[in-house]
């Protein structure tokens, strides 16, 4: 698939293509170059007048095209499709090569648009717009002469408005030319918007190494408009208070999409975990700062999260501050621990100490997080266990599984010290 060279290609042309050229080339010399000897009002009026040539230009190429796919000159030169022979021969990105072709076989059904693209009062992102709209529009809603003045009222507006504000016009199209059928078609399009969103939500996040995370996600635009209202809420909260306080700490000086960041954490750290349902452990969504009273208070010894992460003294003690920390990381005693017989399941204060107190998963090389984990009893409370911290572990689903099966065997591996690393346990099947 080699291309024509240049000198080949204009002895194949007719002569009003070399004719064309030649007077480009003249504008070029007499003109584009020596755009200093132009008045303002020359200046201003070249503008329309060249974008109306270049979209009688992209006319006659998209004929052009249109020609060769009917003709299946790509196949023939080797070439997969049109718009990659295309792309191919004249360096443009396939991307725009596929979408003009689309725009160039629309077209054909769409006579009005074609004729006011070739007579330059379309842009060829404006033809484009209008082509896809209306093949767009329902067939048992719309018939061929509702289309027609669709057509008509759009290439009128694109006089005054650009491809984007025409793009909100097709949205609307039938508020104006089909008022009847305009509600129901609406409802179909919101249906399978929400139904397409729905079945596209996704969210990712990922640690970078160096105390950040970045994440991607995708929503409806119903819940992206609430999560914008709920930021923008905050971002002039935000702008109150440092506008109070004098404007010392820069807040409001700060990028917008910088604020939104900072509001998103707001948002998170404001959210209450109780209004989340029960983690696959049972214990609500909260996350435990673990930290010693003394670094709390004035230390500067990190502390850790029960999910693993380490944040900083500081961080904890604004956390301490303005949200509260589970009374049994500070120690305090003032939530009840033990629960002898009284009750057969740990209640959520002691699952939160067993989180703390274990790091985990109990199981010698299970890395799983207090989050995910069972309490487990180590004597059972039937017949006789208590469902005390002495009496309780954090053991993962999986491995929760595995020690209740009657093949199971438990080691001890911890040593000595009295920490966490005391209480690991190996868990074997017996054959």
């Amino acid at each position: 698939m080699e291309p024509t060279s240049s000198s080949e290609t204009l002895g194949l042309l007719p002569p009003v293509v070399t004719q064309m050229l030649a007077a480009i080339e003249a504008f070029n010399d007499h003109v584009g170059s020596r755009a200093w000897t132009l008045q303002d009002s020359q200046v201003a009026a070249l503008w329309s007048v060249l974008a109306s040539a270049q979209a009688r230009l992209v006319s006659g190429e998209l004929g052009i095209v249109a020609e060769a796919n009917t003709r299946g000159l790509a196949l023939r030169a080797g070439a997969t499709s049109t718009a990659n022979w295309w792309a191919f021969v004249t360096h443009r990105t396939r991307a725009e090569t596929r979408r003009l072709t689309k725009t160039a076989a629309g077209l054909a059904d769409r006579p009005l648009v074609a004729a006011a693209l070739s007579e330059g009062r379309l842009s060829a992102d404006q033809a484009a717009v209008i082509v896809d709209g209306i093949a767009a529009l329902p067939t048992d809603l719309v018939d061929d002469a509702t289309r027609t003045e669709a057509e008509e009222y759009l290439i009128a507006k694109a006089a005054h408005f650009d491809a984007k504000a025409l793009r909100v016009m097709v949205d609307k199209i039938l508020d104006v030319v089909a008022p009847e059928v305009a509600e129901a078609h609406e409802a179909r399009v919101l249906d399978r918007q929400e139904r397409d969103a729905q079945a596209a939500a996704k969210f990712t996040m990922r640690p970078d190494g160096h105390g950040k995370v970045n994440g991607r996600f995708t929503l409806s635009e119903f819940h992206g408009a609430i999560l914008d209202k709920a930021l923008q809420a905050l971002v002039h909260a935000q702008k109150d208070e440092s506008q109070e306080a004098g404007a010392g700490d820069g807040t409001a000086k700060l990028p917008l999409p910088h604020r939104m960041g900072l509001a998103f954490g707001d948002y998170i750290e404001s959210h209450s975990p109780h209004t989340l349902p029960k983690t696959g452990g049972g214990v609500s969504a909260t996350v435990v700062v673990t930290m010693g009273f003394a670094e709390l208070t004035a230390g500067l010894k990190a502390a850790q999260l029960d999910t693993g992460q380490r944040i900083s003294a500081a961080l904890a003690r604004r956390l301490a501050c303005q949200a509260g920390l589970v009374p049994a990381v500070l120690g305090t005693g003032s939530v009840a621990m033990d629960m002898g017989r009284r009750a057969r399941l740990f209640t959520p204060s002691q699952r939160l100490a067993l989180g703390i107190r274990d790091g985990g998963c109990t199981v010698d090389g299970c890395d799983r997080p207090p989050g995910v984990c069972h309490a487990h009893h180590d004597n059972p409370w039937v017949p006789n266990g208590h469902t005390d911290l002495a009496n309780g572990r954090l053991l993962c689903p999986r491995h929760h599984t595995l020690i209740h099966d009657p093949r199971a065997t438990i080691t001890k591996v911890g040593s000595s010290g009295g920490g966490a690393g005391d209480r690991t346990i190996r868990i074997n099947l017996r054959t």
